[in-house]
């Protein structure tokens, strides 16, 4: 099973505040268990939503919309994606995790990526094989 687990934004992270040393080496560590456990797939820290952007689609209309964004607690500042054998194998990871953010309340959302198998019959053998080629493509450097 795979998890893409999301470390929301805080006010700090929006201002785009970098974290300490002391963060990134505790965070660093961890990443180190996660490699040595064989969860992580692949991780980052994302930059403010001051220097993103959202595509808001309606039928066939597409309007651009520059950050930032509002509702910082619903914005996210990083994430992992890891491969574990269970959502509780995830919990039990997030809750080893250094504070993301120290000094403050911090949250981390755990959701469950989405395999083949869960796609039922709408996933056609002719799909399969387009998604198994791209993941081929996205391998090659």
């Amino acid at each position: 099973m795979r998890f893409m687990i999301f470390v929301k934004a805080s006010p700090d992270s929006e201002a785009g505040i970098l974290p300490s040393e002391e963060l990134m080496t505790a965070m660093g560590n961890f990443n180190e268990e996660l490699v040595k456990a064989g969860v992580l797939i692949d991780c980052d820290g994302l930059q403010p939503s001051s220097k993103g952007a959202r595509v808001r689609f309606s039928g066939d209309q597409r309007t651009v919309i520059d950050g930032p964004f509002a509702e910082t607690r619903e914005l996210i500042a990083g994430y992992w994606l890891w491969q574990v054998k269970s959502k509780q194998e995830a919990i039990d990871w997030v809750k080893r995790c250094p504070n993301p953010m120290p000094g403050t309340d911090a949250e981390i959302e755990i959701r469950q990526v989405y395999e083949a198998e869960d796609f039922g019959d709408e996933f056609t053998s002719k799909l399969r094989e387009q998604e198994e080629r791209l993941r081929e493509q996205m391998k090659k450097p």
